[in-house]
C-alpha cells in the first residue's frame, strides 16, 4: 500500500510539473508579435538620467542599432562598437516592446533591459543597465553598478512603423 501511494505521488508530481512546463512555454512572447517596423537600422541617442556610478557610465551617447531576425532569433548589432548580441523578448503590447540582452566579458556581466514605444519612424524609451563585477578568486558578486538612460531612435532604413 505504501509503495502504491508513493508511486501515485511521484506520478502526480511528474504530471503537474509537465503541465506547468507546457503552460510556461505557451505564455512566452513570440517574435511574430513584434511589428515589422521594429527591424531595420536605427540611429539611437541616449541621455543618462540616473546612476550609482557616474565614473562608469557615459552621460550621453549616439549609437547605431541594426535589429534583425532570422527564424526565432533577434539580433542587435552595433557597427560603431562592434557589439553583436541575441536579444530576449520580455513583452510586446502593440508598439510597446521590452527586450533584454546579457553580455559577459572578463569577470563582468552587462545586463541591458530596453523598453521602447514605436511611433511612425522613431521610438522613445528607457534603457536600464546593470554592470555586475565578480571576483576572479571565488566568483562572488563584488559590485553592482546601475544606470538608467532615456533613449530616442530614428529609423535609418527598413520598413516604416506605419507601413508607408
Amino acid at each position: 500500500m505504501k509503495r502504491v501511494l508513493i508511486c501515485l505521488i511521484i506520478l502526480l508530481t511528474i504530471v503537474i510539473s509537465a503541465t506547468a512546463s507546457e503552460m510556461t512555454l505557451n505564455a512566452g512572447v513570440s517574435v511574430n508579435d513584434i511589428p515589422k517596423a521594429f527591424f531595420g537600422s536605427w540611429r539611437v541617442t541616449a541621455k543618462l538620467e540616473d546612476t550609482n556610478s557616474y565614473g562608469t557610465f557615459k552621460p550621453a551617447s549616439t549609437d547605431f542599432w541594426n535589429l534583425s531576425r532570422v527564424g526565432d532569433k533577434i539580433t542587435l548589432n552595433n557597427p560603431f562598437s562592434g557589439a553583436n548580441a541575441e536579444i530576449s523578448l520580455k513583452s510586446v503590447e502593440g508598439n510597446l516592446i521590452v527586450f533584454s540582452k546579457k553580455a559577459p566579458y572578463d569577470n563582468k556581466i552587462l545586463i541591458d533591459t530596453v523598453t521602447i514605444r514605436l511611433s511612425e519612424n522613431s521610438f522613445t524609451g528607457i534603457n536600464d543597465l546593470t554592470l555586475e563585477s565578480y571576483s576572479l578568486v571565488d566568483n562572488h558578486l563584488m559590485k553592482s553598478e546601475h544606470a538608467k538612460y532615456t533613449i530616442k531612435g530614428e529609423k535609418v532604413s527598413g520598413e516604416s512603423v506605419l507601413g508607408k
